[in-house]
């Protein structure tokens, strides 16, 4: 998602995910290697991605490349697809209304369905790394709660309100093979998709064939 826990902590079953935020993300990152960001049109943003099943080195190198690739788009949520990567995994940096910094991993994720009183939507505009340069107005739930796993394959659950709750719905949207401008109108979608057109992304992004 573009921007305008201790991993062991668990709180009822929910991940403590606002502690020793910077330090966490900058080990991530230190680790990791920077990836270009693929855009709509490529094949791997628009199908629904690979369950994980191995919770091994493997899996930590990816999300160390997705922290890195993160930081390297100013983004504050990165799925693996938008990386060229075909498994369930997205991370986050990434505050709330409340200017409180969220970071983690999520793998394997699943967003809960809301009981009527929560859905409360807010219509803030939306943007996404693999849509560079464009922004939209998108009612979403202010509240998400997302369960998973972490890295080790150890259950989790995340949830967040205002900006935060966005980004967990975007995110995970993306693992499933939707992009935000696929639930905006047809003419909403256009003014995206020419606004991405003239614009120039200010990282490095895979080009479509």
């Amino acid at each position: 998602m573009a921007q305008q826990e201790t991993d062991e902590q668990i709180n009822d079953g929910f991940v403590v995910d606002t502690e020793d935020c910077e330090a966490r993300e900058l080990a991530y990152r230190e680790r990791g290697t920077a990836r270009p960001i693929t855009v709509v049109g490529n094949p791997v943003l628009h199908r629904e991605c690979k369950d994980v099943t191995e919770f091994d080195d493997k899996l930590a190198a990816l999300i160390d490349d997705m922290f890195a690739s993160q930081k390297a788009a100013e983004g504050v949520g990165l799925a693996a697809n938008q990386i060229g990567v075909d498994l369930k995994v997205f991370v986050y940096d990434c505050p709330d209304d409340e200017g409180v910094r969220h970071t983690g991993v999520v793998v394997n994720p699943v967003l809960q369905d809301l009981p009527a009183d929560r859905r409360i939507l807010d219509d803030s505009n939306e943007g996404c790394l693999s849509v560079p340069t464009a922004y939209a107005s998108l009612a979403r739930p202010d509240f998400a709660e997302v369960h998973g796993q972490d890295a080790q394959g150890n259950p989790i659950k995340v949830r967040g309100t205002g900006y935060f709750a966005r980004c967990l719905q975007h995110e995970t949207d993306h693992l499933y093979g939707f992009l935000y401008i696929d639930k905006l109108s047809k003419r909403d979608r256009k003014d995206a998709l020419r606004q991405m057109e003239e614009g120039t992304p200010r990282y490095e992004t895979v080009p479509n064939d």
